[in-house]
């Protein structure tokens, strides 16, 4: 953690504890203004007062008070590198708002770094690419993650207890509330005082969804959502995520599935090799037509 400066909060018992080591490895919320957090735990709310947890989980206010506006994006030429290769070349297109827009493609396509560009845990080499018609390099990182929610593919719980980590963003969070939660992402009610340590992969994935659908992003990014699960936990998973589209939220899908692009997606767009090579409704999309899953 060499270069990073200390940053001191106060502890508050009666909230949630955050392991510090789990959130500063948590890239999701670096940004401007990160800071590391002294000693072993952290109260939930104190971190989310300062705006480092918030990056990920904290829906917007605006949203809960007084209803969504549905969010949509537009790239425009984006470019990725890594060092010589091009992971992404010249990608332009558009991610409707209030929909499920699929991200297609064969392994090593370039799915996730297109999905990390939407809240800028990657970043583009040139081009540039818009939020509602402004361009994310001018919003503020932690004001925009509020707003942009992800589920990736690998999970990352920040506390000991189900519940907790569901309250990261909500403090306020009742149990019952919770427990709808949890099943909604396909899980039991009775799972909540579970600890986290002692949860598979494919629970601890459906633990971060409900943590992100507890703050009722304006738009859902997911990861592969369903990869670990049984059919029938998958299912639950895609019901929840055409509940949110039901509602306006925006979800972007990068799925190796192309069945479950064609149940969910509204629109698909198709990467290979780096290169936008097809777009268009799911069901004219040609990758889609082909695929045998």
């Amino acid at each position: 953690m060499k270069g990073l400066l200390p940053y001191r909060l106060p502890r508050e018992p009666s909230t949630p504890r955050i392991r510090v080591a789990q959130v500063q490895c948590f890239p999701s919320l670096h940004g401007p203004g990160w800071r590391t957090l002294s000693g072993p735990w952290v109260s939930a709310h104190a971190v989310c007062n300062h705006g480092f947890v918030q990056g990920y989980v904290a829906g917007q206010a605006s949203a809960a008070a007084g209803g969504r506006v549905a969010v949509g994006f537009t790239l425009e030429q984006v470019t990725v590198r890594r060092g010589a290769a091009v992971v992404l070349d010249a990608v332009t297109c558009q991610i409707p708002a209030g929909t499920c827009t699929a991200v297609v493609g064969r392994s090593g396509a370039g799915k996730s770094t297109l999905l990390r560009l939407l809240n800028r845990l990657a970043e583009p080499a040139s081009g540039r690419i818009l939020l509602d018609g402004r361009p994310l390099a001018e919003l503020d990182v932690l004001a925009l993650r509020r707003r942009v929610g992800l589920v990736a593919q690998t999970p990352v719980l920040l506390t000991d207890r189900v519940l907790d980590d569901l309250r990261v963003g909500c403090p306020d969070l009742r149990e019952d509330q919770a427990a709808a939660l949890l099943e909604r992402a396909g899980l039991p009610a009775a799972m909540l005082h579970r600890a986290t340590a002692g949860l598979s992969g494919g629970e601890a994935q459906r633990v971060c969804l409900a943590r992100a659908l507890a703050v009722g992003p304006a738009v859902l990014l997911a990861d592969e959502p369903t990869s670990a699960l049984d059919p029938h936990s998958a299912a639950a998973v895609e019901a929840a995520l055409n509940d949110l589209t039901a509602a306006g939220t925006t979800v972007v899908l990068v799925s190796h599935n192309a069945a479950q692009a064609r149940r969910l997606a509204s629109e698909v767009l198709v990467l290979d090799h780096g290169r936008l090579a097809e777009r268009g409704p799911a069901g004219l999309v040609n990758y889609l037509r082909e695929a045998r899953t």
